[in-house]
This record gives C-alpha cells, structure tokens and sequence, in this order.
C-alpha cells in the first residue's frame, strides 16, 4: 500500500527535524507557500508531490543522524594471542558472526569471521586449537568517528564490508552491522505503517 502522509504528519516530521518551511522546500524542490499551504490544509496536492517532500524529511534526517545513533556498544572484542577456540566460544556464547582483534595496548589490528573459525577447525581439525586469533584475522574494517552520517555507514556496509568499526580516542566505541542496519530500516518501515493509519485528508490542518 502507497503511504500518502497527511499534512498533519509532514508538519510533525519538518518540525521533529527542526527544519524550517523553507529549508524543506528547497531540499524537495518546491516553493515554500506551497509547503504552508499543504500543512495548512489548504491544498491537495499530487501525490507525487507528497512523496517527494517525505523523501526530502527522510534523507535529511538520515544525514542528521549519525553512527553513534545506531551503533552497538561496548564491542566484544578479543586479543591477538586468544586462542582460536576461546574466539569460537566468546562469539558463540555472544551469538556474533565477527569480532574485532586488539593488540596488547588496545589497538584494532584485525578482525575474525565466523568462516574463518569454522575453515579453520574443518582444515586443521583439532590442530585448530593451537593455533590463535592473529593467525585467522583479516585486515580490520572501516573505522570511522561516532558523528559519522548515517548515510555514509550505509554507503560503507556491503556484502564484502559487513560492519564498520565506531571509533573514539583511537579506541573502538562502537561497532555497525549488517544487521544494525537492517534493524534500523526495520524500524522505520514500521514506523511507517504506523503512520499510514492517518490517511491523507484535504480537510486536515
């Protein structure tokens, strides 16, 4: 179903986002009266037109919203010299698929994969408990500052960049999955299907 939002709703949002008439008008590129007008209630514009301004609300505040916002935190983390097993414990127990690598003075060096741990017990066998985690690490993955713009983590997270390491301080804050990601638009689309209960009606101021 087409989600036409009411005038009521893209005055909430505008004003959520602390946008001004005339900075959303710009950014959907249509006058600002008619901006006024539409959450006065005064005109019944195309639906097009609608979505359009939505869309405009949408990416603003997506590039309001930062890393931070949605990054999950504190990280379990593991050290160079764990042993591969004790890795396979900690993101079985912890139900992660990857988990970032440190040095002995806290610095990101690597990271492991949940593949990487199963290769390695299907290759060496029970050899593979000899070995540690700075022997299966791969080349850690992007690190960014927490006020890093949601839409350029989405940018980053592929299918051969899962996640993104949140750092602050040299220090990693933070991490962001796939998985955050999908939680995030989960979320929104609700948030969506909620609003769609409140048709789009001239009449409403």
């Amino acid at each position: 179903m087409l989600f036409i939002p009411s005038p009521k709703y893209l005055r909430e949002l505008r004003k959520a986002a602390g946008l001004s008439q005339a900075e959303l008008a710009r950014r959907a590129g249509v006058s600002q009266s008619l901006i006024a007008r539409i959450e006065s209630g005064d005109v019944n514009p195309r639906v097009s037109t609608l979505q359009r301004i939505l869309k405009a609300l949408e990416e603003y505040v997506e590039e309001e919203l930062k890393a931070e916002d949605i990054m999950t935190s504190p990280v379990i983390t593991v050290k160079t010299s764990d042993p591969i097993s004790k890795v396979a414990d900690i993101m079985w127990e912890n139900a992660i698929s990857q988990v970032p690598v440190l040095d002995e003075r806290g610095n990101v060096v690597g990271m492991i994969h949940e593949k990487s741990i199963v290769k390695a017990f299907l290759k060496h066998r029970e050899k593979a408990v000899n070995f540690q985690a700075r022997d299966f690490m791969t080349v850690p993955p992007p690190m960014i500052p927490p006020d890093t713009p949601l839409n350029a983590v989405f940018a980053l997270i592929s299918d051969a960049c899962p996640a993104v390491l949140v750092m602050k301080n040299d220090k990693v804050c933070g991490i962001i999955t796939r998985s955050d990601v999908l939680k995030y638009m989960v979320t929104r689309i609700k948030s969506g299907e909620h609003k769609q209960r409140e048709p789009y009606t001239r009449s409403e101021a």
